[in-house]
């Protein structure tokens, strides 16, 4: 820990120890720290806000508290963190431990009573600093894979007094890293019509040429006017083949820094603004994450210090420059980018295309669009920047642009049913077409009278649709009549090919009954441990719906002793 300190000292000394306590927290599990994915790491619409810590691809590994403490919060759902923990500490920090296969026999006890009396597997319940006390080093829970989380592991935060995420490493938590970060793309923008890049008012792909101390530099540019950059980079660690988020990049222009962008800490309401610092639509494209190196206008994100002119840089006539970007990781390890630019101006030989269609979206103030059936409200500052939107509909189908432009906000899709019967309008559901062969993928639909809405944050084609298969459910580990005496656990597969799941209800004996519902092998399952099952002869009944109100009603009989 020492030497951890002295280095972290030496490299970061920018952070104090006393905003960071060093020796305050302990590591949350007993093993290596390897990580799966680090702090603010660029995640689909959001950054991520904690580590993921792997568990040797294995569950039921000790979850330990990392400072004295109380339960302040426990959240169980299908998605997002499945099961998660958070414990609030003296100092005013917050931990909080994400995907858990399940808590320490005395916080399973407490909140199981609360899913019991609330009939519910999902639940949210925030304990008193008295119920649920913490000793640093207590096991508070086991390592899983609940939510949605793509294989075993912990997801780890420490949270500050306002609740924003903050990097876990700033707290001492060590992570064997020797390993500098990686640049695979960069990209030269021209900015306005009279800017150019090697005689283009296109964006540009810039060849990357590694260096042999594990650098890169960029073959001289010719430009003029403002331009900026924006670099695809990631990071590795020593002991795993993650290509992970890097902590801090900072961009130089003739020796002046102009831009810092840091990762130390953000916060969940700006999060969602992520899709302002990469070039979306280049991602939306080619599934690639672009950060851009300059801040555009409508950007509220904090992570950005040292600010020169938002970052771009202005390329006068037969001028010669530098510009260079350094990409660092927390244990230091440096990578540089150089760019040499001849500043040369001429007429340059093409030009940004715009689109021009019969529809302009002004960012700042509400639109509506409307034709046949259908009609889009866009709220004020729906979007960044202003456009020209496609916007057409054909019979029950919807085209409204590529989802190639960042929103800010979501705004509201609906659809005129006056002219269905009655009788067809239950299973009818807006829908957005996903994918190679444009699946129907629900989206989350209300009915009103005679209009069905929904509220989205995606662009792209939307239909009106119509589910009428209702869920199946079939037993996985027993048949009618069974004896289940020596088995811990009853369990359940449902399934939806339309519209998905949308609750579930299992009752013995007219009793209810708490069934875990994992979505990505489908089943429910009930523990016999839970002790609601009592009599010899039992009578289970399930009943699932789907997301416009088709229902199955499973029942069976089994014994147990």
């Amino acid at each position: 820990m020492r030497k951890f300190l002295l280095f972290f000292f030496i490299s970061f000394s920018v952070f104090s120890q006393s905003e960071y306590p060093q020796d305050y927290f302990r590591s949350p599990l007993d093993i290596n720290i390897v990580l799966a994915g680090t702090f603010a790491e660029l995640r689909s619409n959001h950054f991520h806000s904690g580590l993921d810590i792997k568990t040797k691809r294995v569950e039921g590994l000790k979850v330990y508290g990392i400072a004295d403490g109380y339960v302040s919060r426990i959240k169980i759902a299908h998605f997002g963190y499945g099961k998660a923990l958070y414990v609030t500490h003296p100092n005013g920090y917050t931990s909080v431990y994400a995907h858990l296969q399940k808590f320490n026999p005395e916080i399973e006890n407490y909140i199981k009573g609360k899913q019991y009396d609330k009939e519910s597997f999902e639940i949210e319940i925030f304990p008193t600093a008295e119920e649920l006390k913490i000793t640093k080093g207590d096991v508070i829970a086991y390592s899983g894979n609940t939510g949605s989380s793509s294989g075993p592991h912990l997801h780890f935060e420490i949270r500050d007094n306002a609740e924003r995420p903050i990097n876990p490493m700033l707290f001492g938590l060590d992570v064997k890293d020797t390993t500098k970060p990686i640049i695979s793309n960069v990209y030269a923008y021209p900015i306005g019509a009279n800017s150019h890049i090697n005689g283009s008012n296109k964006k540009q792909n810039l060849r990357v040429i590694p260096q042999k101390n594990g650098d890169y530099k960029i073959e001289e540019l010719k430009a003029f006017g403002t331009i900026g950059f924006a670099i695809a980079t990631l990071d590795k660690q020593d002991l795993a083949a993650n290509k992970n988020g890097v902590y801090n990049i900072s961009t130089y222009y003739n020796g002046n820094q102009n831009l810092e962008i840091d990762f130390k800490r953000f916060s969940f309401a700006e999060t969602k603004h992520l899709n302002r610092l990469i070039d979306y639509s280049h991602f939306k494209e080619n599934k690639e994450r672009l950060q851009k190196l300059f801040i555009e206008e409508n950007n509220p994100l904090s992570i950005y210090n040292n600010i020169i002119d938002n970052g771009y840089i202005k390329i006068d006539d037969t001028t010669s420059s530098v510009y260079k970007a350094k990409i660092t990781d927390f244990k230091g390890n440096e990578t540089n980018l150089d760019i040499a630019i001849k500043g040369e101006n001429k007429l340059p030989n093409d030009s940004k295309e715009e689109i021009i269609t019969q529809h302009y979206i002004q960012h700042d103030l509400e639109a509506e669009l409307e034709a046949e059936k259908f009609k889009v409200n866009f709220y004020k500052d729906t979007f960044y920047d202003s456009f020209f939107i496609d916007f057409s509909v054909n019979n029950d189908t919807l085209t409204l642009h590529k989802p190639t432009i960042p929103l800010r906000k979501s705004f509201t899709i609906s659809y005129d049913i006056s002219n269905y019967k009655e009788e067809d309008l239950k299973q009818l559901y807006i829908a957005r077409l996903i994918g190679w062969n444009n699946w129907p993928s629900y989206a989350s639909t209300k009915r009103k009278e005679n209009v069905l809405s929904t509220y989205t944050k995606d662009l792209g084609t939307y239909v009106l649709a119509r589910d009428t298969i209702a869920p199946t459910i079939k037993a996985v580990n027993f048949k009618n009549g069974s004896w289940l005496s020596k088995y811990r656990y009853l369990k359940v597969k449902i399934d939806d090919k339309g519209t998905g799941i949308s609750n579930y209800r299992a009752t013995v004996n007219g009793k209810w009954i708490l069934m875990e519902y994992n979505y990505k092998n489908k089943t429910l399952t009930h523990d016999f441990n839970d002790a609601v099952v009592t009599e010899t002869k039992n009578k289970l009944k399930v009943i699932v719906t789907d997301n416009v109100g088709n229902s199955t009603t499973f029942e069976t009989t089994f014994f147990r002793k």
